[in-house]
């Protein structure tokens, strides 16, 4: 049965930004990295603090790493992780996983009891880790596999002065060493492994399509994270959508300000600048004070990262407009982004930041704010839309029947698209749950309006049910973002014998005159004038700092688990 959203009304909204036709022929990761080495074989493909690379030479070394995986018995299909932070042994390990046939699976560096269940549910064949900072977190699983390659952070300085270094300081151990692992055991080192390979007699394995590329492990907020399956032509195509538009330029600066390890990361900046042939520029960890040198350096033109990520640096002290004066595009993904930080931002920096929407499922990006377009702001609600539906995908919103809505109609946001993820490894009921016929459903609750841009409303589990009234927590917080005082803000529902539950915000203070004067009365106040009295928080609690993952999204089941464990010892 036909429904609106089969006319794509964004299509008329993206205008000739569309690119039509706008379906993409099918490629490969490694069909993308050859184009881009025969284009641009000499120009630099990746600069991190001194250490630089040719298009050229990082095929030769993702290659020789290839042949070092195959000679130890990697073979195509086997799956292989990297835990590690944004570094060029990630990114030239990633292509020589490729080389082999192989699947990676990239990890995040916070893990720690979750790496048991990955590491066997994803039957993790080989291991490319950090000795300097994480070895010993995954000793116990490193033990029995096959291979197991050791990275050095810190080895990649070539040149340059000692300060550029001055944020590795706080990792433990030093290179040699291996918290954790008693004796340094003996195994080989990630460069020696390349250096030794070069010019190695092999042919890279020809994926398809359809072959497995990466299985990337989601959040694991309900039960244990599960593994998306993402093929050649999903990473492919989510990659290569990012660079087409009129404001890239092969060699442009991709700073990875998001970690390569998660999915908006490693496909919108690392994997979409080889596709480009942009120049890598990674970003080791998020340091505020750093990466502003680092801006002033490397020149870059594009970022992509959370709305924490741009509040801590308009935060700090040194930001001025010069250190965003090179960039042409910065996004943001991976959580909400409040209209406020835009326009704080846009009055401090002069540049704008668009939006994306997706998921791990999604390859990253499956809506976007399109270059030269401002993302609308919903008069009613005050949300600000995340995109449009990107040229090729569908994107629906249903009711709770799974039948399609119409314009402005409230329901679950499902998607379709060469983005999507085929399954859930090992785990057939959840795939036929949230990925029925490929379509995925997203658990986000939003509309879009009659120009096809999508607004997020919030997760379906957030919702906080107020003596009978439904508040969305990021309603409440878009408008706490609007406080000239406010730097950082998450709501959620804490327990309410009366209500069932009442509205609670937590909050943290920008530096200066306005934050001294603020107290926890004023902000409910300031709520109360611009949301109904059941939407206002009832409670506000001024913190230092918000908890948040390692990608920058605010914990807000954190943020309830002891704001619900503090009302209970408060009764």
């Amino acid at each position: 049965m036909s429904s609106w959203f089969d006319t794509r009304p964004w299509l008329k909204t993206w205008g000739d930004l569309a690119n039509n036709p706008y379906t993409l022929e099918k490629s490969t990761t490694l069909q993308d990295l050859a184009s881009t080495v025969a284009s641009y074989g000499d120009e630099e493909a990746i600069s991190y603090y001194g250490f630089g690379l040719t298009w050229s030479q990082f095929d030769q070394y993702s290659t020789a790493f290839a042949a070092y995986l195959v000679e130890r018995g990697i073979t195509a299909g086997d799956r292989v992780a990297i835990y590690e932070q944004n570094t060029p042994a990630f990114m030239i390990a990633t292509y020589g996983i490729w080389k082999t046939g192989g699947v990676v699976v990239p990890l995040n560096p916070m893990y720690r009891g979750e790496l048991e269940h990955i590491f066997a549910d994803a039957e993790v064949k080989g291991l490319v880790v950090s000795k300097a900072a994480f070895l010993g977190r995954v000793a116990p699983y490193a033990a029995a596999l096959p291979v197991v390659v050791l990275s050095d952070d810190r080895s990649y300085q070539v040149d340059g002065p000692d300060a550029i270094f001055s944020m590795f300081d706080e990792l433990p151990g030093t290179p040699g060493e291996n918290p954790g692992m008693g004796q340094t055991p003996n195994l080989p080192d990630f460069q020696a492994v390349v250096e030794s390979h070069l010019g190695t007699d092999f042919t890279a394995v020809i994926p398809t399509p359809e072959d497995e590329a990466i299985v990337v492990y989601t959040s694991g907020t309900s039960g244990k994270a599960k593994g998306a399956s993402g093929s050649h032509a999903s990473v492919s195509s989510n990659s290569r959508y990012c660079v087409r538009t009129p404001t890239f330029e092969p060699g442009d600066g991709f700073l990875t300000l998001a970690p390569v390890f998660h999915i908006t990361g490693f496909i919108c900046q690392f994997i979409a600048g080889v596709s480009g042939g942009a120049r890598l520029i990674p970003n080791y960890r998020f340091e505020p004070g750093t990466l502003l040198e680092l801006f002033l350096r490397e020149k870059p033109t594009y970022m992509a990262g959370p709305a924490t990520v741009y509040t801590a640096m308009l935060a700090h002290p040194a930001a001025t407009a010069e250190h965003f004066a090179s960039f042409k595009r910065i996004m943001s993904g991976g959580a909400p982004l409040p209209e406020g930080l835009v326009n704080k931002f846009m009055d401090k920096t002069g540049v704008y930041i668009g939006q994306g929407y997706g998921l791990t499922e999604t390859c990253a990006q499956a809506a976007t704010v399109p270059p030269g377009l401002k993302a609308p702001v919903d008069p009613d609600s005050g949300n600000l839309s995340c995109g449009l539906p990107q040229p090729d995908t569908m994107i629906r919103i249903l009711d709770d029947a799974g039948e399609p809505l119409g314009p402005d109609e409230i329901g679950e946001v499902a998607i379709s698209g060469p983005e999507v993820v085929s399954a859930y490894i090992n785990n057939e009921k959840a795939t036929a749950e949230q990925i029925p016929d490929g379509e995925l459903r997203t658990c986000d609750v939003g509309y879009m309006n009659d120009e096809g841009w999508l607004f997020i409303v919030d997760r379906k589990k957030d919702m906080i049910n107020a003596s009978g009234f439904k508040v969305w927590p990021r309603e409440v917080e878009d408008v706490l973002y609007m406080h000239p005082a406010i730097q950082e803000a998450a709501v959620v529902g804490i327990p309410d014998e009366y209500r069932g539950e009442s509205v609670a915000a937590f909050v943290t203070l920008q530096s200066g005159p306005e934050a001294d004067e603020v107290t926890e009365a004023s902000i409910v106040e300031f709520c109360r004038e611009k949301l109904a009295s059941f939407k206002a928080p009832r409670r506000v609690t001024i913190i230092d700092e918000l908890p948040k993952t390692s990608s920058g999204k605010i914990l807000r089941r954190t943020i309830r688990a002891d704001a619900v464990a503090a009302a209970k010892a408060a009764q």
